[in-house]
């Protein structure tokens, strides 16, 4: 009969084989037979992932990122935005019958008498400096590596747009305290606003809600911090990780790694049984930081007020570089037409943005630069490209000269120096650091091709000493194996663009637009022969081994 077989003599049916599967196995069935859900599944869970532990810092900033949301979730329960005052009767003694904004009475409520609410506190802040710091090293090792090249920079543009989300979203984060340390912070941003030209006054009051301080920042700050850019935050942490599974993950040279083939562990179950032990060993790091130190004290600032000042007043870190620009700008005025433009608040604020944006356009540039319209999945060695090493480099040391300049009375009061001396130092350091370290890097990264290009020519220095019949010393180099000889040699170094002969073979001048000049002098200058040197051939490698140079 239809539908019956016989088992050891009994007969069954297909509803009888449906009631002995499993739950799990009905519901796989039922998903899959409405929405192809197991042919989706397959393809995605045998998917490869190379593995190398710089591929674990794109995870720190996911699993940082899910730790902030989650102990967001909590804060917010117990967090009052409001700016009205009321006079505090808490459990913390110095501050008992101070008058204070709710914000500031809600921050010492959870603090003190909330059952675990300062170490989510501090879990949290702590989880917010290093999902920035995750997604800084991060963007800097896809940087290094050409890991935005074509099909990728959609998704550079997208962590780029995070990176920079993370940084407003740290400042509203940072000023819904409404303590000392953070009003201080959100007094500078306003003095920000207040230098752009013609519509500074108006931006200024339409975010405070009239004069300084006003009544509405903090109830203002508060939907964007937990709702808006945390949302928008979230849409492109999901779809940066759908491109990363579309375009398939980079990997670093190596055998049987070219630009169609990937070599690695499949997602289930070795990788997913490795990125889950590693939440946990991030959350338990965080959790670790919340509970032994110390961060953002605000009992020990005590509420804002605009006449007082926090001695030692500085921003987290990643805003140290905008604060850095302004401290150690002069103080230049232009007076015209009856408005006054402070340039020595204006070009720092506008400065910041405009650095930041040159780092999110970078992979066009160069694709600009190099005309090159292939996908690329087989990453840079960093020596391999040093023009764009010593860019990166270059601009690290900015970072980190500007980050000096934002601490300078620290520096001046921790090292018993001079601010004035610190601020010039700063200032210029500024021009010259940066230069220095983008001339430094690239003899660095030139000096290691050319020991590649000996090392596969001649091989690594064994250290043994060998005496030769006509009493000659030489020691003795190992070759290379093959694989290693592959990672040495498998980059391209193509020519670069050339505007070409300027009289044609009619004796006719061609004419060449200036855009066309300046991408021949660029590409010059980061693929021509001052910065690369040339990789061995073949036939070099053949030659010498024949004539036994290795040994």
């Amino acid at each position: 009969m239809d539908g019956v077989r016989t088992v050891n003599g009994s007969a069954t049916d297909g509803s009888s084989r449906r009631r002995r599967a499993g739950t799990g196995e009905r519901v796989a069935d039922w998903a899959d037979g409405r929405l192809g859900t197991n042919t989706a599944a397959n393809s995605l869970m045998r998917k490869v992932f190379p593995d190398h532990w710089s591929f674990m810092l794109g995870e720190v900033c996911l699993y940082s990122f899910l730790v902030l949301i989650l102990t967001g979730i909590y804060l917010t329960l117990f967090f009052e935005p409001s700016g009205a005052e009321v006079v505090y009767h808490g459990s913390y003694g110095p501050l008992k019958g101070i008058i204070m904004t709710r914000a500031y009475e809600s921050t010492l409520h959870i603090s003190f008498d909330v059952r675990g609410g300062l170490l989510i506190r501090q879990i949290h802040h702590w989880a917010a400096l290093v999902f920035v710091a995750g997604m800084l090293v991060h963007m800097m090792r896809v940087f290094f590596t050409g890991a935005f090249r074509k099909p990728r920079e959609v998704n550079w543009l997208f962590g780029w747009t995070l990176l920079m989300l993370a940084l407003i979203t740290g400042l509203t984060g940072y000023s819904l305290p409404d303590d000392l340390l953070s009003g201080t912070g959100v007094r500078f941003a306003q003095g920000a606003i207040l230098s752009v030209p013609v519509v500074g006054t108006y931006l200024a009051f339409f975010l405070f809600g009239g004069e300084f301080p006003g009544h509405d920042i903090i109830s203002r700050f508060f939907p964007v911090h937990v709702l808006l850019l945390p949302g928008i935050m979230l849409g492109l942490v999901v779809a940066h990780l759908i491109l990363v599974f579309y375009h398939k993950h980079t990997q670093y040279p190596g055998p049987g790694r070219n630009e169609k083939s990937v070599v690695g562990m499949p997602f289930m179950p070795v990788y997913m049984a490795k990125a889950g032990g590693f939440f946990f060993l991030v959350f338990g790091v965080l959790a670790l930081l919340g509970g032994i130190a110390t961060i953002n004290p605000v009992w020990a600032f005590g509420p804002y007020r605009p006449d007082l000042v926090t001695t030692g007043a500085q921003p987290d870190w990643y805003l140290g570089f905008s604060e850095g620009l302004i401290r150690v700008m002069p103080g230049w005025e232009i007076n015209a037409w009856g408005h006054t433009l402070q340039l020595g608040v204006f070009i720092p604020f506008m400065l910041f943005p405009l650095i930041m944006t040159a780092i999110g356009v970078y992979p066009f540039i160069e694709a600009w630069l190099t005309g090159d319209r292939r996908e690329h999945h087989i990453l840079d060695r960093p020596r391999n490209v040093p023009v764009r090493t010593a860019l990166g480099v270059a601009w690290l040391t900015l970072y980190g000269v500007l980050l000096m300049g934002g601490g300078n009375d620290i520096w001046a009061t921790r090292f018993h120096l001079s601010i004035n001396a610190i601020t010039w130092f700063v200032r210029i350091a500024f021009f010259a650091a940066p230069t220095v370290a983008f001339i430094v890097t690239k003899r660095i990264c030139l000096g290691l091709q050319r020991r590649d290009h000996d090392t596969v020519l001649h091989g690594r220095e064994s250290g043994i000493i060998k005496r030769l019949p006509n009493g000659e010393y030489v020691e003795v180099h190992e070759p290379l194996s093959q694989a290693q000889l592959f990672t040495r040699t498998q980059h391209e170094q193509t020519p670069p663009y050339e505007i070409g002969p300027l009289v044609d073979a009619n004796g006719v001048t061609r004419r060449v637009g200036p855009g066309r000049r300046l991408r021949a002098r660029l590409a010059k200058a980061m693929y021509g022969p001052s910065a690369q040197i040339p990789k061995p051939t073949a036939e070099e490698y053949r030659a010498l081994t024949r004539d036994g140079d290795h040994h």
